[in-house]
């Protein structure tokens, strides 16, 4: 069993051995949390000219909420809407696996550094897109890499008018709530 840091390193390496083991790994789902916290809070620090300390406690609220609905859908979508007859998978495995996905936006904390802001978020949004892809590919035991992307994708879509509608409702401005 690989450590905390092991593992987070392996998932932003986009290694595909890491989400394979935290999907079978029950007391994994922690970790998981972690990350996406950690995750979180560095984007609410590489943005806190905008935010402020409110906003990295908002992001990292959000990035929760988003993160359970990304994985709720993407279990929906994955396993009745486009699955493979190997397709074995349960919402906790998403969790886990999606979770992890998250450990690349960690880098977002360099958005401190002056004029850095969009490229290190923009990079970061790329690199949890592929760790994502990844994780799902293992996860839900596709064959294809262009199935894991679709699903991520139509996920992401759903996600964003969800994430539209409530942030239209209470006011939220987006990039307070950039996971």
């Amino acid at each position: 069993m690989r450590s905390f840091t092991t593992r987070v390193i392996l998932a932003a390496k986009l290694d595909k051995s890491v989400y394979d083991e935290v999907e079978s790994d029950g007391a994994a789902t922690t970790q998981a949390v972690a990350v996406v916290v950690l995750s979180s809070v560095a984007a609410g620090i590489g943005s806190i000219q905008q935010g402020g300390i409110s906003g990295i406690v908002l992001a990292a609220a959000a990035a929760l909420i988003s993160w359970l609905v990304w994985a709720f859908l993407t279990y929906v979508i994955g396993t009745r809407v486009l699955p493979v007859p190997q397709t074995r998978a349960n919402y906790s495995e998403l969790l886990r696996t999606i979770g992890f996905s998250s450990a690349p936006g960690m880098i977002r904390v360099l958005a401190l550094v002056p004029g850095l802001r969009t490229i290190v978020f923009l990079a970061a949004g790329i690199w949890m897109l592929a760790a994502m892809v990844i994780a799902v590919r293992e996860a839900l035991d596709y064959a294809s890499t262009w199935r894991a992307l679709g699903v991520c994708l139509i996920g992401w879509i759903i996600q964003a008018v969800i994430l539209g509608l409530v942030m239209a409702f209470t006011g939220v401005p987006r990039e307070m709530t950039n996971p």
